[in-house]
């Protein structure tokens, strides 16, 4: 399942997405992230998964254009995100980064 953590505005779409089937709990993505926006813990999305997941922190989730914005590409970069490098499963993307690679 898709996981989208995050918001829309009149700016544009502002969402971080962890594919649950491919995360394994593993918490790579927390240390690289400078903002600590995630968090590992029980699947908010599907009570009966009984293995660990990645989520966004709940506080962090209306903020992510902010918070994100020095980790992300500059222009037309295609380069992977902190978060995204660390994620070994690739569970983790962006909606405005992948945006800026059209």
């Amino acid at each position: 399942m898709l996981a989208n953590y995050g918001y829309k505005d009149g700016s544009g779409e502002y969402f971080i997405t962890i594919d649950t089937e491919k995360c394994n709990g593993c918490g790579a993505c927390i240390e690289p992230c400078p903002e600590h926006c995630f968090q590992i813990g029980s699947d908010e999305n599907d009570p009966l998964r009984d293995e660990p997941v990645a989520a966004v922190v709940p506080g962090q989730r209306q903020k992510l254009k902010y918070l994100c914005m020095p980790c992300k590409p500059a222009g037309r970069a295609v380069n992977k995100l902190p978060c995204e490098e660390a994620c070994t499963p690739g569970a983790i993307s962006h909606s405005w980064y992948h945006v800026l690679q059209r």
